[in-house]
């Protein structure tokens, strides 16, 4: 039986390798602790590999593969935000210790099991709004309110009796969409369970004659790329950008491993992750999320229609229709590219060779020159340069052609608390240095 993640023993060693209790739906403060596994210096990943040779295969292969991602005709046409994606199955963010099965032997709960009350009291998922209350807390839908657009519909921003902000999606009204009902019960059903701190709130939905609305947590500070973009007036430093992947990588661990049955999100890019008011970061937009495949049959993937963003999309998933964990781990690879250098994963305008950025950084990176893919607006320092290369070492593997190359989501995860662990530890020597060197320099005008 897959376990839930649980919450930490607070009396444990904090310094232990995150396994499955760890990495829980309670995640750890950032300042706590770190995995144990080594990641010392920039070639340890390359021999995690056996016989995989990653220069070689950036160098045959990877321009090729990756190449395949940016077929316009697979884009999707929705929205750029998680704010204006498919409705059908937002996701919870809770802390739980309890295993996802006895939860539901032991709780009859469900979206649908009372009436409205309060988001702060209700437990997330198990309220069951009307209409009237929804329209009451989006002035009927107030233009002035509208937050998102996409091809599913329009998400408005709320706020209900009791103070509560919330985001209210509302799917667009359509005849030709009969079996839009069925699945849309059921993907609400299935990931109403889902608990996790690092994965949007979903509160409840209302499904009443044509009407399909989905109400989750309103999460104000906009979504990761509009901050690597500068639109929210700061930069984003290095240390913030590996906290947040850090927390993705949570995410999708969490998905991967400790839910029921193994969920795909199949659209992690940066428009799809909120930020809170302390940079703390919620993966959203479950619309196009699909359940693994069984391994207790013997399955190693689902065979479904490719569904993604383009600059985003595993090229293995692409060319054969098969769908595993693993595309999710191709797209989290592009997301590490994207925290480096600040840039889109497609840049139309800048030149041929740069366009494709993740096959652009790789190449700077297997050509020694990893510093030079650095976000123009971070400050170079040592702690930035070692944490730069193996940051792109990760992203390297990550971005395999082939998924049985690429490492687990759970691996990714360690890899960074190592990664954050080891700048940490040089920025603090730095910081050290240069307060040394600034008293000397006193001392000396002094003299």
């Amino acid at each position: 039986m897959r376990k839930r993640f649980g919450s930490r023993n607070p009396s444990s060693d904090v310094r232990r390798t995150p396994d499955r209790s760890s990495l829980g739906s309670r995640t750890p403060d950032r300042s706590s602790f770190a995995p144990s596994s080594p990641y010392s210096d920039v070639s340890s990943v390359r021999r995690m590999v056996a016989g995989w040779n990653p220069v070689k295969i950036a160098a045959r292969s990877f321009a090729d593969v990756i190449g395949a991602c940016f077929a316009p005709e697979l884009k999707s046409s929705r929205g750029g935000g998680p704010y204006s994606n498919e409705f059908r199955a937002p996701s919870v963010a809770s802390e739980s210790s309890v295993s996802g099965r006895e939860k539901r032997r032991s709780s009859n709960r469900g979206v649908n099991s009372r009436s409205y009350n309060s988001t702060q009291t209700m437990e997330p998922g198990s309220v069951k709004f009307t209409i009237a209350e929804i329209y009451k807390a989006t002035r009927n839908f107030s233009p002035t309110l509208k937050i998102g657009q996409g091809g599913f519909g329009t998400v408005y921003k709320g706020r209900f009796e009791d103070g509560t902000l919330v985001a209210v999606k509302r799917a667009k009204k359509s005849i030709y969409d009969k079996h839009l009902s069925v699945e849309f019960q059921s993907e609400i059903r299935t990931l109403a369970q889902i608990e996790h701190l690092n994965l949007v709130k979903f509160y409840g939905y209302i499904e009443q004659e044509d009407e399909r609305i989905v109400v989750v947590e309103y999460v104000p500070n906009g979504t990761l790329r509009e901050h690597l973009d500068c639109l929210h007036g700061n930069t984003l430093d290095l240390a913030a950008r590996l906290d947040i992947a850090i927390d993705v990588a949570h995410a999708i661990t969490y998905l991967h491993m400790y839910t029921d049955h193994p969920i795909i999100h199949r659209d992690i890019k940066s428009s799809n992750i909120l930020l809170t008011e302390h940079l703390r970061a919620k993966v959203a937009d479950f619309g196009f999320a699909r359940l693994a495949a069984d391994g207790d049959t013997g399955q190693t993937h689902v065979s479904t229609q490719v569904k993604g963003t383009a600059g985003y999309l595993d090229p293995e998933y692409m060319r054969t229709y098969q769908l595993t964990e693993k595309s999710d781990v191709y797209s989290f690879g592009v997301l590490l590219v994207e925290l480096v250098s600040g840039r889109r994963p497609i840049e139309p305008k800048r030149e041929l060779k740069e366009r494709v950025t993740a096959r652009w950084a790789i190449k700077k990176f297997t050509d020694g020159d990893a510093i030079l893919t650095l976000d123009p607006r971070l400050e170079r320092t040592s702690a930035t340069n070692l944490a730069i290369e193996k940051i792109l070492e990760l992203a390297l593997q990550c971005l395999a052609p082939t998924r049985q190359n690429r490492p687990s989501m759970r691996r990714c995860a360690e890899i960074l608390w190592s990664i954050r662990k080891d700048y940490r530890q040089v920025s603090a020597s730095d910081f050290r240095s240069l307060s040394s060197h600034s008293h000397r320099s006193a001392s000396t005008r002094e003299e």
